[in-house]
């Protein structure tokens, strides 16, 4: 596989445009294809005309997306959600995939000053070893669930690829589904994550603004822009069967930072059609030392307002609403136009084994501590059908 790439050597003096010595270049030019249409995005040229447009068409383009997401349409959020509802259940029913996260690693060698993990914050460091992987895998497949998303903090020497294949290869044990929210990898090690059987990546741009980029990320390999926006293309070339987008809303414009999520997601769909594409809508949160962390002008109708957005631009996406959320707007949103939700949710290091105490510190704190029952329940009150599993493997 790949060199490991130092990430003590990337200071804030590091270039963060510029790809370090064993980091593999994507193909193509998506990249400047996303940052030019995020350049390009002028909120305030759309009108209520525009956004009426939008809402009448079967299929949009960027231009109307860009519509839905400009202040225009705030005093349309309640028509966008009626037009995303009828989306979701024309392509989804009224399934919702259930799943939830699992943290095996907290270490990092990043300094991101939004992030609970980064590595000058004083919190206590832990991973799992592969057997309490499995007790930890167990215990949750114990609640029913069949999907689980692994996590790591971004350290390359505390959780090296071997490391997490390794732990996958044991999730195979208990579940169908296997997703990785890890530090981007080269398609070599992608491709070794999927044999080891993992379905699908996840990785979070944070913000697609490369400057102000360039001021959170001070220190890792975390710094390196263009080698984190390239990761999904790479992990498709890797052979995995599904990626997943975000920014993490609040960071920086959020109107800017949506609409490239929804056009790098749209250019990767475009090259890669067999590809299945989730989005992520996450909103920062309060982190342990830093408690007054939290997103800057992303209320609920904003975020409804992006939900709905991403589910009419690309209607066969799935969409993951997050714990970060409070109990009450996930459970309004499943019901428009998010189809993926977490239970059972711990960001801490081994909290699902019962009597058994943590072996580090979570990486955020979250709004909805539901027990997977609780928030089955609360699918099915509202005329919902949850869903442990829709994939299927056959040797």
């Amino acid at each position: 596989m790949s060199e490991i790439i130092n990430a003590k050597y990337i200071t804030r003096e590091t270039n963060h445009m510029e790809y370090q010595e064993g980091m593999e270049v994507a193909p193509g030019n998506i990249i400047d294809q996303v940052l030019s249409a995020r350049e390009s995005y002028d909120e305030t040229k759309y009108t209520a005309a525009d956004v009426i447009r939008a809402l009448s068409k079967d299929t949009l383009s960027p231009e109307d997306f860009a519509a839905l997401l400009s202040p225009a349409a705030q005093p349309y959020v309640e028509q966008m959600a009626a037009r995303a509802q009828q989306e979701t259940r024309k392509h989804f029913g009224n399934s919702i995939m259930m799943f939830t996260p699992c943290y095996i690693a907290n270490y990092c060698e990043n300094y991101c000053i939004y992030c609970g993990f980064n590595c000058h914050n004083k919190i206590r460091r832990g991973k799992l070893n592969m057997e309490e992987v499995d007790k930890e895998m167990a215990a949750i497949a114990e609640s029913g669930l069949k999907e689980i998303l692994i996590l790591t903090g971004e350290s390359r020497s505390m959780s090296p690829v071997d490391y997490i294949g390794e732990a996958c290869k044991i999730a195979r044990k208990y579940f169908t589904v296997i997703g990785v929210e890890i530090y981007p990898l080269n398609s070599d090690e992608y491709r070794y994550l999927h044999e080891c059987g993992v379905d699908y990546v996840t990785v979070f741009q944070e913000t697609y603004n490369p400057d102000k980029y360039e001021t959170l990320h001070l220190g890792g390999h975390k710094r390196i822009f263009p080698y984190r926006l390239n990761a999904q293309e790479r992990a498709l070339m890797g052979g995995m069967r599904g990626v997943g987008f975000a920014a993490l809303l609040g960071l920086d414009d959020f109107r800017k930072d949506a609409f490239a999520t929804g056009m790098h997601a749209y250019l990767i769909q475009k090259k890669y059609p067999h590809a299945e594409i989730a989005f992520s809508c996450p909103r920062l949160r309060p982190i342990i030392n830093n408690d007054k962390i939290n997103p800057k002008d992303v209320h609920e109708t904003q975020l409804t307002q992006i939900v709905c957005a991403y589910r009419l631009f690309m209607p066969f996406a799935s969409i993951t609403i997050s714990t970060r959320e409070r109990e009450g707007f996930r459970n309004g949103i499943i019901n428009i136009a998010a189809t993926k939700i977490s239970a059972g949710v711990s960001t801490g290091i081994g909290e699902h084994i019962d009597n058994e105490e943590s072996k580090g510190d979570p990486q955020f704190i979250i709004d909805d501590g539901r027990s997977v029952e609780e928030v089955r329940q609360a699918i099915i009150d509202q005329g919902l059908q949850p869903v442990f599993s829709d994939y299927m493997y056959v040797g």
